[in-house]
């Protein structure tokens, strides 16, 4: 089953996305734990396309699939912004985070803890980022 969802790049567009994946991850075999947690994974991801891809432009759009299989759930996010790949992503010292007291770039290390697999392609100007979590037995 494949459900699909279509935003604006405006941070408000935030709590559409939140009501669409409670909706449509409402009969999986995630617990409410794991759910908030692939929520909060799927949010971040499209907040940094919004704001940072995409300059809160809301003539922009980002795309979200949800696939659910037997065994994982999938999650593909399209949109034509600036590329971010978050594989190449470096984990900050948190230590230094910390003593600077400096606010974000940490919410890729939280993505990068729930999720299970991630996947980055670029393709003329297109980018989909996967986002996949397995269903523990």
């Amino acid at each position: 089953m494949e459900h699909h969802l279509q935003i604006a790049c405006r941070t408000t567009a935030l709590s559409e996305l939140r009501l669409f994946l409670n909706h449509t991850l409402a009969d999986t075999q995630l617990t409410e734990s794991e759910l908030n947690q692939v929520t909060l994974a799927v949010e971040e991801v499209c907040a940094n396309l919004i704001i940072h891809s995409h300059q809160c432009n809301e003539s922009d759009q980002i795309k979200l699939a949800v696939r659910q299989d037997r065994d994982k759930l999938t999650f593909e996010i399209t949109d034509k912004g600036k590329a971010f790949n978050l594989l190449d992503y470096e984990v900050p010292d948190l230590k230094k985070v910390i003593s600077e007291k400096r606010k974000g770039g940490l919410g890729i290390i939280l993505v990068k803890k729930i999720m299970d697999e991630i996947e980055f392609e670029s393709d003329r100007g297109l980018n989909t980022c996967r986002l996949i979590k397995l269903f523990r037995s």
